[in-house]
C-alpha cells in the first residue's frame, strides 16, 4: 500500500524561468513531477536543447532549476512528515508496529545496532577438526572413523544379505504361484502375492533404512563429542607429553585389527599417464594434467582393510578439508535430482557406507537442492511473466520441459554436494546430460561442455584446486563408441578444456590446477595409449611426461 501510494501521490508544478534575449523579456514554463526521479544535469541539457534557449543562460537556468526542484522537494516531505504526525496522534498508525519496523530496520542495515554474531557449532567443529587433524591425535581420528566404516560396512552387508534371502524366498513363492495359474489360481490370486512380496519388501527396506540413520547419528555425534573433548583437555592440560602419551594409546586400541584369515582388498592396477603444462598469454601459469583409466567410484570408495596407499589419501582427503586446496569429481546423471536408480544409486550407496561427520548426509542434501531448484524455477516463472518479451533461454522445448517438471534440472545444468567421508573428494559435482552425450556430432556448444566450463569456473572460486573429469563424458562404454567415436570426443573435450583453463587466469588470477581426465575401465590399452598420445599434441606439453603405472 505505501509503494503504490508513492506511486500514485506523484504532483506536478510548474517550473517559472524569466530571462531576456536581446530586447525581448521570454518567459519559460515547463511541468515537473514531483518527486523528481530524472538527474538535474539530464534535465537541464534537454531544457537547452528543445527551448533553444541562448549559451549565456546556463548556468542560470541550471541554478534555478536545482533550487526549484530542491525547494519544492522539502515542501513535499514537510507536507509528508505533518500528515504522518497527524495520523500517528489520532491514533490512525500502531504505535508498536511503527517502532518495531523502525528497530528492524537499524538493526538490518545499521552495524553499531545489529546483533552479534552468535558462534555457530558447525564452524567451531571445523575450525576444532583443523587443528586436531594437523597434530599428534591425525592417526586416532583415522583410526575411529575407519572403525566407524567398518562398523557401518558390516550393518549394511547384513541388510543386504538379509534383503537378498527375502528376494530369493519370494521368487521360489512367485514360481511355485505361476505353476498353479489357472488351476487352483487366478490372476487375482497371483496379483494378491506380488502386492504382498513388495509391502514385505518395503517393510524390510524401511526397517534396515531407519536403523541406518540411527547408527549414523549415534557415530556422528560421539565422534563430535569426543573430538571437542580431546581438543578441550589439549587446551587446559599443561603437561602435553601426558596427553600425546594418552593419544597414542588410544591409537593402538583404536588400530585396525589384524586378521590373517580376513581377505585382503584385491587392488586392480590404475593407469594414468601424468603432464606439466604451462599455460598463458603473457603470465604462464603451471598446470597438471592425469589421464587415469578407472571407475569413477574408485575416487569415492573406502577399502574395508586399507593398504598404506589407502591411509595416506586418507589423511590426505582429510587433512586438505578445511583448506583452499579440495579436490572435485563430476558425476554425469539424469535430470532427477534423487538417488534411486543408475550411478546416483550407486554413488548414494558408496556414500552410505561412511559416516559423514562434517555434512549432512546424502538424502538431506539432496532434498535441499530439490527446495532450491523449485524456488529459482518459481522465480525464474514469475520473472519470464512479468517480461514476456524477453526471449527464454534454451528454446521452447527446455521451457515446457521446466514447466512441465519444475523439480527436473536441465541438461548443462549441475547441483554441488559435500563429502567428508569419501576416499579422495570433497564436492562432486553432479551434472545433469541427456542421450545426446551418446552421438558422434555434439559441438563445443553443447549443455554438456558448457557445464563443464562452469563447474571449473565453480573450482576457480571456492578452492577447489583438483577436478576429475569424464573425458568421453560417459561412465560406461556401449557398442556406438568405435575407436573414431572416442578421439573424436577426446579431441572436443581437451580443446575446451584447454579454453576454459586460458580463462581461468581471469578467473582466479593463475592459479596452478590439476585436472584429471578419466577414461573408462573397459577401454583397451591401445585406446588409452592413442588418447596420451593426443594430449600433449593439443596441450602443447613442452615438458617431459611421466608414464606411471600405478595400484588404486
Amino acid at each position: 500500500m505505501k509503494n503504490k501510494c508513492k506511486v500514485n501521490c506523484s504532483a506536478e508544478k510548474e517550473f517559472v524561468f524569466e530571462f531576456k534575449a536581446g530586447k525581448h523579456n521570454c518567459v519559460l514554463k515547463v511541468p515537473l513531477k514531483f518527486p523528481a526521479q530524472e538527474n538535474i544535469s539530464d534535465l537541464h541539457g534537454r531544457l537547452m536543447l528543445l527551448h533553444k534557449i541562448p549559451c549565456y543562460i546556463e548556468n542560470e537556468l541550471k541554478s534555478s532549476l536545482s533550487s526549484f526542484i530542491e525547494r519544492e522537494t522539502i515542501l513535499d516531505y514537510d507536507r509528508e512528515a505533518e500528515l504522518a504526525l497527524h495520523r500517528l496522534t489520532t491514533g490512525d498508525v500502531d504505535v508498536n508496529h511503527l517502532t518495531n519496523a523502525w528497530t528492524r530496520s537499524y538493526v538490518e542495515s545499521t552495524l553499531e545496532h545489529a546483533r552479534p554474531e552468535e558462534p555457530s557449532w558447525d564452524e567451531d567443529f571445523a575450525d576444532v577438526y583443523h587443528e586436531l587433524i594437523h597434530s599428534p591425535a591425525s592417526e586416532t581420528l583415522l583410526n575411529l572413523e575407519h572403525n566407524y566404516f567398518v562398523s557401518i560396512s558390516e550393518l549394511i552387508s547384513e541388510r543386504d544379505m538379509e534383503i537378498k534371502k527375502l528376494q530369493e524366498r519370494q521368487s521360489t513363492e512367485m514360481d511355485e504361484v505361476m505353476h498353479q495359474l489357472g488351476n487352483t489360481l487366478s490372476d487375482q490370486d497371483v496379483n494378491a502375492v506380488a502386492s504382498q512380496h513388495f509391502d514385505a519388501q518395503q517393510v524390510l527396506e524401511n526397517k534396515w533404512a531407519s536403523e541406518l540413520k540411527q547408527v549414523t547419528g549415534i557415530q556422528k555425534q560421539e565422534y563430535q563429542e569426543w573430538v571437542i573433548k580431546l581438543h578441550q583437555d589439549l587446551q587446559k592440560s599443561k603437561d602435553s607429553s601426558k596427553i600425546n602419551e594418552e593419544i597414542k594409546v588410544q591409537s593402538s586400541v583404536l588400530s585396525e585389527p589384524t586378521d590373517s584369515g580376513s581377505r585382503m582388498y584385491e587392488e586392480q592396477p590404475l593407469l594414468e599417464e601424468s603432464f606439466t603444462i604451462h599455460l598463458g598469454a603473457q603470465l604462464k601459469t603451471m598446470h597438471n594434467l592425469r589421464l587415469v583409466r578407472a571407475d569413477v567410484l574408485d575416487f569415492c570408495k573406502h577399502r574395508r582393510h586399507g593398504s598404506g596407499g589407502e591411509k595416506l589419501r586418507r589423511l590426505q582427503t582429510a587433512l586438505s578439508l578445511y583448506s583452499s586446496s579440495l579436490c572435485g569429481l563430476v558425476l554425469l546423471v539424469d535430470n532427477r535430482v534423487n538417488s534411486y536408480s543408475g550411478i546416483k544409486k550407486e554413488f548414494a550407496t558408496v556414500a552410505q557406507e561412511c559416516t559423514d561427520f562434517h555434512f549432512h548426509c546424502m538424502e538431506e542434501q539432496l532434498e535441499e537442492v530439490q527446495q532450491v531448484l523449485l524456488y529459482a524455477r518459481a522465480q525464474r516463472s514469475s520473472k519470464q511473466k512479468e517480461q514476456p518479451d524477453i526471449p527464454k533461454n534454451g528454446g521452447d522445448d527446455k521451457s515446457k520441459n521446466m514447466e512441465r517438471n519444475p523439480s527436473n534440472i536441465l541438461p548443462g545444468e549441475f547441483y554441488i554436494s559435500r563429502h567428508s567421508n569419501l576416499s579422495e573428494v570433497h564436492a562432486v559435482f553432479h551434472l545433469c546430460v541427456d542421450d545426446n552425450v551418446r552421438s558422434g556430432n555434439i559441438t563445443a556448444r553443447d549443455p554438456a561442455i558448457m557445464g563443464l566450463r562452469n563447474i571449473l569456473k565453480v573450482c576457480c572460486t571456492h578452492d577447489i584446486t583438483t577436478i576429475t573429469v569424464p573425458l568421453l563424458l560417459v561412465h560406461k562404454m556401449s557398442e556406438e563408441m568405435t575407436i573414431p567415436w572416442c578421439l573424436k570426443r577426446a579431441e572436443l573435450v581437451f580443446k575446451c578444456v584447454k579454453g576454459f583453463m586460458m580463462e581461468m587466469a581471469s578467473w582466479d588470477g593463475g592459479i596452478s590446477r590439476t585436472v584429471q581426465f578419466l577414461v573408462p575401465k573397459t577401454i583397451s590399452d591401445e585406446m588409452f595409449y592413442q588418447l596420451s598420445n593426443m594430449l600433449p599434441q593439443i596441450f602443447r606439453v613442452s615438458s617431459t611426461l611421466t608414464l606411471t603405472s600405478s595400484k588404486h
